[in-house]
């Protein structure tokens, strides 16, 4: 499967599907691309497909100083420019969700829409009050999981995320073993992420000269910090659709793989090339 050297690191991808319009997934904090597997088979038939494993995650190669969020965003240009998949449709759950947040803010221009999925972007809500206690309970979950990455017990650390961030209680004996073992080898990844000071944070202003079509969507699970997130990115963007995952949570693409592929359909292919 393709490697291609992207900004000096080697990062694998993936694509699928041979007509219509490029979408691509950016995956969150612990997944690769596999995450992607339960709706990129059906989206396939009616765009092309590019999933990839984010720089220090799973196949892609993981280096040993201190990484950034503009790594990434400057990996999905360089890649998406490389693959010659501009304009594309640009989808990102989580942490891959603030990733497309930020490449939209600096290159605007290969984007044909925006999809964005519960981004972890806290540092929007620092000045509202009713979302500190939220917040405060969160920032304790992630210091429990990343002392368990300090001290290498990357297992117990990718269960304790799942369980008490992610998915929610029991979810990590639902998960198949090929997720588990993701989870476990990403983990030192996630800590690189935490430890870098600008991965939670976003000028939302950055977002007023993006003007392609944007949908942002949430899980009627989720806790509501993430709402409030989503309506501030939106009054930045000024031309976003919004969407609720009823019953889902914060990976409606792997616990709701039927709707989130419903919905992908229905937004990006509303702006399809003719």
């Amino acid at each position: 499967m393709p490697i291609t050297i992207i900004n000096q690191v080697n990062l694998y991808w993936e694509v699928l599907g041979s007509e219509g319009d490029p979408l691509v997934f950016v995956h969150g904090s612990w997944g690769d691309h596999d995450n992607w597997n339960q709706v990129t088979a059906e989206l396939s038939k009616n765009f092309r497909v590019l999933t990839y494993d984010r720089r220090g995650h799973s196949k892609s190669e993981r280096t040993p100083h201190q990484g950034s969020a503009e790594e990434d965003v400057s990996d999905l240009i360089a890649l998406i420019e490389n693959l010659n998949f501009s304009p594309a449709h640009i989808a990102g759950n989580s942490g891959g969700a603030a990733i497309v947040l930020k490449t939209a803010a600096r290159r605007p221009d290969i984007f044909k829409t925006l999809v964005v999925h519960e981004p972890p972007l806290f540092g929007l809500l620092k000045n509202i009050e009713e979302a500190q206690p939220m917040l405060q309970v969160v920032e304790k979950r992630i210091a429990a999981v990343v002392d368990l990455i300090a001290t290498s017990e990357y297992e117990q650390a990718a269960r304790l995320f799942v369980e008490t961030i992610a998915f929610g209680p029991g979810a990590w004996t639902g998960l198949s073993e090929h997720v588990k073992q993701t989870f476990i080898y990403n983990a030192p990844t996630f800590l690189d992420e935490i430890r870098d000071p600008e991965n939670l944070e976003l000028d939302p202003s950055r977002l007023n000269r993006f003007d392609k079509p944007a949908l942002l969507t949430h899980g009627s699970e989720s806790p509501p910090f993430f709402v409030m997130g989503l309506d501030i990115i939106a009054k930045a963007l000024g031309n976003a659709q919004r969407f609720v995952f009823e019953a889902a949570g914060h990976v409606p693409h792997m616990s709701h793989p039927k709707q989130y592929i419903q919905n992908l359909q229905q937004f990006c292919g509303s702006h399809q090339q003719a």
